[in-house]
């Protein structure tokens, strides 16, 4: 089953029609007929002979809205003049760029600004290291740092094809948090140089977001800069996707009245982000893990296809020692979170589940199983995309939880923070609003940022992590 129409593949197409009665409405409908979801239409330019307008249209990928745009030319009276990607023309000279927050337009403003007045400033912090906190952009600075190792869905694309959804990240922290970041991009995958670079530029930073690094060298990199830095690290693929798991799974939990405790939970896809969200869910009280990856559940003794992140699954999850796929670790359980690929369960697997299942299938862009096939056999469903109800998104996390850690000027991350921020998501859910279709909000709810910040900021006080009081 294919994607359904989006913005993410959208199209803006220059058109000239003749102008006589019902053009407009043949376009629109060979738009309509190639399955293309038709946004604005907007006029350009009008002439005795020709209408010229731009109209635009999501299609499902590439392929699809070339497709739209052959249906639009076979068209009698009609030529397309252009075709513009609108997700391209967003992208054209980058996402971001930097602005200064004081003007500079007198002696006097140059003199304060940069020398020889700076030089006062320069001191004091050579004098006490943490006034740069109040003096410099550190307090409210974060480097996302990638080797572009492990992006999306794409894999090993490099450090230019990374950039892009650094900037995007770095928009996000901006937009919703108010935070700035800066996308860092490394042109090397050897750990000891990525911990020596990123422990070298860190003094700038008041925080460091890793992203879209590959395992298992993304539990050394957190690990080692962790241990040699004074600000957090913050690994979004393994905790941001803990956290926000963790806050869904709570609700869906209510919905079905069941109790983590108790609950059996099936994952598939046992890297990075599936060890995390596990290593989470376990602190928070969940007893009856079974990890799975290709070559079916992963076990104590279990020797093909193993590496050390299975290995954790093997030795820590599993307690009954369950073999066979993961079809059959599906049979009788609560929970299916896939942090894996496309197609990983059938429908046959999911109707072997207990009662009331709850499924989470967050492979992007395309799920373990689609909501279209699996819905009508499940209680609670939900993926990772933003056109389907409950969608489960890093988002709703990274930027309140970096908020609440500059506001307080953590010094690392630590357990208490992410499950305290998991349980302020969870908790904007009130329990009238509860359903189904909304265990989780969404990244443009006002009130996100605002409660995760808070709980992590209390979080790190009680923990004594915080070098300062949050404001109140």
């Amino acid at each position: 089953m294919g994607n359904a129409p989006s913005a993410s593949y959208s199209l803006t197409m220059r058109v000239q029609i003749a102008n006589k009665p019902g053009m407009l409405g043949k376009v629109t409908s060979a738009i309509g007929e190639a399955g293309g979801d038709i946004g604005a239409i907007d006029l350009v330019e009008a002439g005795s002979q020709f209408i010229t307008r731009d109209i635009s249209c999501n299609a499902s990928d590439e392929g699809h809205g070339q497709r739209i745009t052959a249906a639009v030319k076979a068209v009698d009276g009609v030529t397309v003049k252009n075709v513009s990607d609108r997700t391209f023309l967003m992208h054209l000279g980058g996402k971001i760029e930097v602005n200064g927050k004081v003007s500079v337009k007198t002696r006097d403003d140059l003199s304060m600004a940069y020398t020889p007045g700076v030089a006062r400033v320069c001191m004091a912090i050579h004098h006490d290291p943490e006034k740069a906190y109040t003096l410099t952009i550190k307090g409210n600075t974060v480097a996302v740092v990638t080797d572009g190792t492990a992006v999306l869905g794409l894999g090993d694309i490099g450090p230019s094809g990374a950039q892009p959804v650094m900037e995007g990240k770095a928009l996000i922290f901006k937009n919703f948090a108010g935070v700035d970041a800066f996308p860092i991009c490394l042109n090397t995958k050897n750990v000891d140089e990525i911990v020596t670079i990123v422990k070298a530029i860190a003094p700038v930073f008041g925080g460091i977001n890793l992203e879209d690094i590959s395992a298992p060298r993304c539990f050394e990199i957190e690990e080692r800069l962790q241990k040699d830095l004074d600000i957090p690290v913050f690994h979004d693929d393994q905790h941001g996707t803990a956290v926000v798991v963790l806050a869904a799974l709570t609700n869906a939990l209510k919905v079905v009245k069941k109790k983590l405790e108790d609950v059996t939970i099936v994952f598939t896809g046992a890297g990075a982000s599936g060890i995390a969200t596990a290593k989470l869910l376990m602190k928070a009280g969940a007893k009856h893990i079974i990890g799975c990856d290709r070559a079916g559940t992963i076990y104590k003794g279990r020797t093909e296809n193993m590496n050390s992140m299975k290995q954790w699954f093997a030795e820590n999850t599993n307690a009954k020692g369950l073999k066979g796929s993961a079809g059959d670790a599906l049979a009788g359980a609560d929970v299916f979170i896939g942090l894996s690929g496309p197609g990983v369960v059938s429908l046959k697997d999911i109707q072997k589940m207990s009662r009331d299942p709850i499924v989470f299938a967050m492979a992007n862009p395309t799920p373990e199983i689609q909501p279209e096939e699996a819905g009508a056999h499940v209680r609670v469903m939900a993926t990772g995309r933003s056109d389907y109800a409950n969608q489960i998104n890093n988002s709703c996390c990274f930027p309140g939880f970096f908020r609440g850690m500059l506001d307080v000027r953590a010094s690392r991350v630590n357990d208490e923070m992410k499950l305290a921020a998991a349980y302020a998501l969870a908790n904007i859910v009130a329990p009238g609003e509860l359903s189904e279709e909304y265990i989780t909000p969404s990244m443009f709810d006002p009130r996100v940022v605002a409660a995760v910040s808070q709980a992590v900021a209390d979080a790190a006080v009680k923990t004594g992590v915080a070098r300062r009081k949050p404001r109140a």
